[in-house]
Protein backbone atom coordinates (compact mmCIF):
# COMPACT_ATOMS: atom_id res chain seq x y z
CA UNK A 1 0.00 0.00 0.00
CA UNK A 2 2.78 2.00 0.62
CA UNK A 3 4.19 2.16 -2.84
CA UNK A 4 0.61 2.58 -3.89
CA UNK A 5 0.25 5.76 -1.98
CA UNK A 6 3.76 7.17 -3.27
CA UNK A 7 2.62 6.88 -6.96
CA UNK A 8 -0.55 8.69 -6.05
CA UNK A 9 1.75 11.60 -4.59
CA UNK A 10 3.92 11.71 -7.16
CA UNK A 11 1.36 12.12 -9.82
CA UNK A 12 -0.09 14.71 -7.58
CA UNK A 13 2.76 16.71 -7.26
CA UNK A 14 3.80 16.41 -10.85
CA UNK A 15 0.46 18.12 -11.65
CA UNK A 16 1.03 20.81 -9.55
CA UNK A 17 3.86 21.66 -10.79
CA UNK A 18 3.29 21.85 -14.05
CA UNK A 19 -0.15 23.99 -13.07
CA UNK A 20 2.67 26.22 -11.00
CA UNK A 21 4.65 26.04 -14.20
CA UNK A 22 1.93 27.62 -16.43
CA UNK A 23 1.02 30.62 -14.07
CA UNK A 24 4.65 30.97 -14.40
CA UNK A 25 4.64 31.06 -17.82
CA UNK A 26 1.14 33.30 -17.91
CA UNK A 27 3.04 35.73 -15.90
CA UNK A 28 6.17 35.91 -17.46
CA UNK A 29 4.19 36.81 -21.07
CA UNK A 30 1.70 39.67 -19.39
CA UNK A 31 5.08 40.84 -18.13
CA UNK A 32 4.23 40.55 -14.20
CA UNK A 33 7.30 39.03 -13.75
CA UNK A 34 10.33 41.39 -15.48
CA UNK A 35 13.55 40.77 -17.31
CA UNK A 36 16.55 40.29 -15.75
CA UNK A 37 14.77 40.70 -12.07
CA UNK A 38 15.69 37.78 -9.39
CA UNK A 39 12.67 35.67 -7.89
CA UNK A 40 12.98 33.74 -5.15
CA UNK A 41 11.02 29.94 -5.04
CA UNK A 42 9.55 31.12 -1.36
CA UNK A 43 8.45 34.57 -2.41
CA UNK A 44 6.99 33.28 -5.49
CA UNK A 45 5.58 30.19 -3.44
CA UNK A 46 4.06 32.88 -1.26
CA UNK A 47 2.03 34.79 -3.95
CA UNK A 48 0.84 31.50 -5.88
CA UNK A 49 -0.19 29.98 -2.61
CA UNK A 50 1.82 27.07 -2.78
CA UNK A 51 5.02 25.54 -1.00
CA UNK A 52 8.58 26.24 -2.51
CA UNK A 53 9.16 22.89 -3.73
CA UNK A 54 6.65 22.96 -7.07
CA UNK A 55 7.90 26.42 -7.43
CA UNK A 56 11.67 25.64 -7.57
CA UNK A 57 10.84 22.29 -9.83
CA UNK A 58 8.91 24.48 -12.36
CA UNK A 59 11.20 27.40 -12.42
CA UNK A 60 13.88 24.49 -13.50
CA UNK A 61 11.69 23.73 -16.20
CA UNK A 62 11.75 27.30 -17.55
CA UNK A 63 15.24 27.51 -16.90
CA UNK A 64 15.60 24.22 -19.18
CA UNK A 65 13.55 26.35 -21.78
CA UNK A 66 15.50 29.11 -21.71
CA UNK A 67 13.12 31.40 -19.85
CA UNK A 68 14.85 31.97 -16.98
CA UNK A 69 19.01 31.26 -15.30
CA UNK A 70 19.37 30.35 -11.97
CA UNK A 71 21.07 32.86 -9.42
CA UNK A 72 23.37 30.97 -6.39
CA UNK A 73 21.34 31.25 -3.32
CA UNK A 74 19.24 33.89 -4.54
CA UNK A 75 16.77 32.14 -7.30
CA UNK A 76 15.96 32.82 -10.47
CA UNK A 77 16.77 36.16 -13.15
CA UNK A 78 14.74 36.04 -15.48
CA UNK A 79 16.32 36.35 -19.11
CA UNK A 80 15.98 38.85 -21.78
CA UNK A 81 15.53 38.36 -24.82
CA UNK A 82 16.73 40.99 -27.25
CA UNK A 83 16.13 42.25 -30.96
CA UNK A 84 17.91 39.92 -32.49
CA UNK A 85 16.30 36.69 -30.87
CA UNK A 86 13.31 38.19 -31.51
CA UNK A 87 14.18 38.76 -35.17
CA UNK A 88 15.31 34.99 -35.45
CA UNK A 89 12.77 33.64 -33.72
CA UNK A 90 10.38 35.68 -36.22
CA UNK A 91 12.33 34.22 -38.93
CA UNK A 92 12.17 31.06 -38.46
CA UNK A 93 8.51 30.98 -37.16
CA UNK A 94 7.46 32.12 -40.56
CA UNK A 95 9.91 29.65 -42.10
CA UNK A 96 7.50 26.97 -40.70
CA UNK A 97 4.22 28.23 -40.63
CA UNK A 98 3.85 30.55 -43.28
CA UNK A 99 4.14 27.18 -45.69
CA UNK A 100 2.59 25.07 -43.23
CA UNK A 101 -0.61 27.47 -43.52
CA UNK A 102 -0.65 26.99 -46.86
CA UNK A 103 -0.43 23.20 -47.52
CA UNK A 104 -3.44 22.77 -44.44
CA UNK A 105 -5.48 25.29 -46.17
CA UNK A 106 -5.16 22.73 -49.45
CA UNK A 107 -5.30 19.94 -47.39
CA UNK A 108 -7.27 19.90 -44.42
CA UNK A 109 -11.09 19.54 -44.38
CA UNK A 110 -12.90 22.22 -43.87
CA UNK A 111 -15.01 21.02 -41.29
CA UNK A 112 -11.77 20.36 -39.15
CA UNK A 113 -11.07 24.05 -40.08
CA UNK A 114 -13.82 25.68 -38.75
CA UNK A 115 -13.50 23.74 -35.50
CA UNK A 116 -11.33 25.94 -34.93
CA UNK A 117 -13.54 28.71 -35.32
CA UNK A 118 -14.90 29.47 -31.80
CA UNK A 119 -11.24 29.57 -30.48
CA UNK A 120 -10.47 32.15 -33.04
CA UNK A 121 -13.42 34.28 -31.74
CA UNK A 122 -12.49 33.69 -28.40
CA UNK A 123 -8.98 35.45 -28.38
CA UNK A 124 -10.54 38.56 -30.17
CA UNK A 125 -13.33 38.55 -27.69
CA UNK A 126 -10.20 37.85 -24.40
CA UNK A 127 -8.70 41.30 -25.80
CA UNK A 128 -11.54 43.23 -25.97
CA UNK A 129 -11.88 41.91 -22.35
CA UNK A 130 -8.26 42.73 -21.71
CA UNK A 131 -8.30 39.23 -20.16
CA UNK A 132 -4.50 38.58 -21.29
CA UNK A 133 -3.75 35.80 -19.30
CA UNK A 134 -7.19 34.49 -21.45
CA UNK A 135 -5.92 36.05 -24.85
CA UNK A 136 -2.36 34.40 -24.57
CA UNK A 137 -4.24 31.13 -23.93
CA UNK A 138 -6.69 31.36 -26.57
CA UNK A 139 -3.89 32.67 -28.94
CA UNK A 140 -1.84 29.54 -27.88
CA UNK A 141 -4.35 27.00 -28.81
CA UNK A 142 -5.28 28.16 -31.69
CA UNK A 143 -1.89 28.31 -33.51
CA UNK A 144 -0.64 25.15 -31.94
CA UNK A 145 -4.08 23.42 -33.14
CA UNK A 146 -3.92 25.11 -36.66
CA UNK A 147 -0.35 23.45 -37.47
CA UNK A 148 -1.44 19.97 -35.59
CA UNK A 149 -3.88 19.73 -38.97
CA UNK A 150 -0.55 19.29 -40.85
CA UNK A 151 -0.29 16.06 -38.90
CA UNK A 152 3.32 16.95 -38.18
CA UNK A 153 4.05 16.51 -33.95
CA UNK A 154 7.63 17.40 -34.22
CA UNK A 155 6.55 20.90 -36.00
CA UNK A 156 4.04 21.82 -33.45
CA UNK A 157 6.45 20.79 -30.91
CA UNK A 158 9.05 23.50 -32.35
CA UNK A 159 6.79 26.11 -33.09
CA UNK A 160 5.61 25.72 -29.17
CA UNK A 161 9.30 26.12 -27.76
CA UNK A 162 9.65 28.92 -30.23
CA UNK A 163 6.66 30.73 -28.67
CA UNK A 164 7.54 30.30 -25.19
CA UNK A 165 11.35 32.00 -25.78
CA UNK A 166 9.99 35.22 -27.78
CA UNK A 167 7.34 35.44 -25.49
CA UNK A 168 5.79 38.92 -25.17
CA UNK A 169 6.01 41.60 -22.52
CA UNK A 170 4.35 45.11 -21.52
CA UNK A 171 1.01 43.71 -23.09
CA UNK A 172 -0.58 45.56 -20.43
CA UNK A 173 0.21 49.13 -22.02
CA UNK A 174 -0.81 47.34 -25.55
CA UNK A 175 -4.19 46.46 -23.98
CA UNK A 176 -4.48 49.69 -22.64
CA UNK A 177 -3.36 51.54 -26.41
CA UNK A 178 -6.27 49.24 -27.47
CA UNK A 179 -3.35 47.28 -30.21
CA UNK A 180 -4.03 43.78 -29.57
CA UNK A 181 -7.86 43.42 -30.73
CA UNK A 182 -6.52 44.53 -34.42
CA UNK A 183 -3.88 41.50 -34.14
CA UNK A 184 -6.48 39.10 -32.07
CA UNK A 185 -8.71 39.99 -35.51
CA UNK A 186 -6.26 38.50 -37.81
CA UNK A 187 -7.02 34.87 -36.34
CA UNK A 188 -10.59 35.05 -37.73
CA UNK A 189 -9.24 36.61 -41.17
CA UNK A 190 -6.65 34.10 -41.92
CA UNK A 191 -9.30 31.61 -40.89
CA UNK A 192 -11.87 32.46 -43.08
CA UNK A 193 -9.35 32.58 -45.86
CA UNK A 194 -8.17 28.73 -45.22
CA UNK A 195 -11.78 27.77 -45.02
CA UNK A 196 -12.33 29.86 -48.32
CA UNK A 197 -9.24 27.50 -49.94
CA UNK A 198 -7.24 30.84 -50.57
CA UNK A 199 -3.88 29.14 -49.46
CA UNK A 200 -1.82 32.24 -50.91
CA UNK A 201 -3.81 35.02 -49.19
CA UNK A 202 -3.58 32.73 -46.08
CA UNK A 203 0.49 32.74 -46.52
CA UNK A 204 0.01 36.20 -46.73
CA UNK A 205 -2.32 36.38 -43.88
CA UNK A 206 -0.36 34.71 -41.74
CA UNK A 207 2.91 36.31 -42.79
CA UNK A 208 1.86 39.58 -42.09
CA UNK A 209 0.45 38.18 -38.37
CA UNK A 210 3.84 37.31 -37.29
CA UNK A 211 5.22 40.43 -38.60
CA UNK A 212 2.36 42.44 -36.56
CA UNK A 213 3.38 40.48 -33.80
CA UNK A 214 6.80 40.98 -33.86
CA UNK A 215 6.04 45.06 -34.46
CA UNK A 216 3.46 44.96 -30.91
CA UNK A 217 6.38 43.19 -29.13
CA UNK A 218 8.86 46.07 -29.84
CA UNK A 219 5.90 48.51 -28.81
CA UNK A 220 5.35 46.99 -25.78
CA UNK A 221 9.04 46.83 -24.51
CA UNK A 222 9.03 50.71 -25.46
CA UNK A 223 5.94 51.35 -23.81
CA UNK A 224 6.87 50.34 -19.99
CA UNK A 225 10.31 52.45 -19.95
CA UNK A 226 8.74 55.39 -21.11
CA UNK A 227 5.45 54.95 -18.13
Amino acid sequence: MGDLKQYGLVRAQERLRDQVGHALRAALIAGELRPGQVYSAPGLASDLGVSATPVREAMLDLAREGLVEPVRNKGFRITEVGERDLDQYTELRTLIEVPTVGRVTKTAARERLEELRPVAEEIVARAREHDLIGYLEADRRFHLALLGLSGNERLVETVGDLRKRSRLYGLTGLDEAGLLVSSAEEHVELLDLMIAGDARGAEACMRRHLGHVRSLWAEGRDGPAGA
